[in-house]
């Protein structure tokens, strides 16, 4: 059984500025992953990225698009066992943004501290908590 990791973050800005980071690929990269070689908010579409050489290289692909509400994408690494779909919410109050992210089926990755459930969340605080806040609110 899944016990899915769902955070939600708050932002000051339009939702139409959130959601243009969450699917922009310029924007993407200075928030999450530097890295990212490309991008397209299209189902199926396969993400490309600079980390030929990286011990853990990501294999992502969108998995659904809702216009100005939701992007969603698996989150897989060559060679490893296991498969997590990230899914971006976001909702406003014609006031603030909120984004909610929830991350499936971390248990499918394999018992290594690498994969493990706090990693993650550490991780988005780190990423929607403070980079895309930055991002959104400094700029």
């Amino acid at each position: 059984m899944s016990n899915p990791l769902v955070k939600e973050f708050t932002y000051n800005v339009p939702i139409d500025e959130v959601w243009q980071a969450l699917t922009s690929m310029d924007k993407m990269k200075k928030w999450y992953f530097p890295q990212l070689r490309g991008f397209e908010p299209v189902m199926g579409f396969k993400f490309e990225f600079d980390d030929d050489d990286a011990g853990y290289q990501k294999e992502w692909v969108v998995t659904k698009v809702v216009e100005g509400k939701t992007l969603a994408h698996s989150w897989a690494y060559k060679g490893y066992s296991g498969s997590s779909e990230i899914i971006f919410d976001v909702t406003t109050d014609n006031i603030t943004t909120r984004l909610k992210i929830t991350q499936t089926d971390l248990e499918s990755f394999p018992n290594h501290p690498y994969f493990r459930r706090e990693r993650f969340e550490l991780g988005w605080d780190n990423l929607l908590g403070k980079n895309l806040k930055q991002l959104l609110e400094l700029n």
